[in-house]
């Protein structure tokens, strides 16, 4: 389950623009497909399912299934929809669980749907919507897409658990930092790609490599998001800085810190993190700017990027392929937006 304010790979605006215009129809497409399910919810939630529906933001994961099993310009295959929007309702339903858990108010302007219906409906909501996600998987003449959304719903549901059970102490290496962040979010990327790739007939190799781009792909988003979370513009990205710091999360850019701290300073953190001193954000959010740890972060943010990248490159003729590497640039582009407003 991403967090509560992670922001969805934007960019600069004509990045942005230019990699999801060709989108255009496929998630026209896709929208008219998750309106269409809303008549097999229940009579007394089809306005619950039809609100997070509507808060579902720029859609990533579903442009992953549509990038990698690219076929053109066109209507895209039913398939494609269908996958797409299973992806994006498990989406859904993971934010409807994160938001309850971080007792979030607002997710994107609205009112998140725990402070519309209360936390009880909206844990019985998100399990509605990640059911019905499994029930459209289901429906593919193959078990392959059912197995890996299940697969990927328990693995997303793993990686925050963990972290949920880290918060507040700093029993947590770098590698459990990892682990958590390929579960919690690059699962579901990994996936998106994958069956995209299937779907369209891309030969086994090659769903192999879209799967692995994904995965990394993934890995950096969430990075970039925890980067964002102490260097970010509070007006652009709609939340207060520090607020992993505030609830406890040791993230990269947290962990980077305590290793370049002096050691009374360190302890002092630490204090701060397992909850036995009040945080000192102001000093913190300094301290972040001047320990140059900005720097270090976009560094591994572009190892992934990097990563993901070498996937793809013994593929330069399939056709999927120069449109996944725009995510790449987007990426690229929103750390270096994010650097220059943060004056690193």
């Amino acid at each position: 389950m991403s967090s509560a304010r992670t922001a969805e790979i934007s960019g600069p605006t004509h990045a942005f623009a230019a990699v999801f215009a060709q989108l255009q129809p496929h998630m026209a497409a896709l929208d008219l497909f998750l309106r269409a399910q809303l008549a097999a919810f229940e009579p007394e939630i089809r306005a619950m399912a039809d609100y997070c529906i509507d808060t579902s933001g720029k859609r990533i994961r579903p442009a992953l299934v549509f990038l990698s099993g690219w076929r053109g310009r066109g209507t895209p295959a039913p398939e494609l929809v269908k996958v797409a929007a299973v992806v994006e309702l498990v989406h859904l339903a993971s934010l409807v669980h994160d938001d309850i858990m971080d007792g979030a108010d607002l997710r994107r302007n609205r009112r998140t749907a725990t402070r519309e219906y209360g936390p009880t409906p909206a844990v019985l909501l998100g399990d509605a919507l990640f059911s019905h996600a499994l029930h459209l998987a289901a429906s593919f003449p193959t078990t392959e897409v059912c197995f890996m959304v299940a697969e990927a719903m328990r693995r997303v549901c793993a990686g925050e658990i963990v972290q949920t059970m880290r918060r507040g102490t700093t029993n947590i290496t770098r590698d459990d930092y990892w682990r958590i962040i390929d579960l919690k979010t690059a699962e579901l990327f990994r996936v998106s790609c994958h069956l995209g790739a299937r779907l369209a007939g891309s030969p086994e190799a090659y769903v192999t490599a879209a799967a692995r781009f994904g995965r990394h792909l993934g890995i950096a988003y969430q990075i970039y998001d925890d980067l964002a979370d102490y260097f970010g513009d509070e007006r652009r990205i709609g939340k207060t800085l520090g607020t992993d710091l505030a609830s406890g999360k040791v993230t990269l850019p947290l962990h980077v810190l305590m290793d370049r701290l002096p050691a009374g300073e360190r302890q002092a953190l630490e204090d701060e993190i397992c909850g036995r001193q009040p945080v000192r954000m102001e000093l913190r959010l300094r301290q972040m700017q001047d320990g140059r740890i900005f720097e270090a972060v976009a560094a591994a943010v572009q190892d992934e990027i990097a990563a993901a990248t070498t996937a793809l490159a013994p593929w330069p003729n399939e056709a999927p392929t120069p449109l996944l590497l725009g995510l790449c640039d987007v990426l690229r582009g929103q750390v270096a937006g994010l650097q220059a407003k943060s004056g690193t």
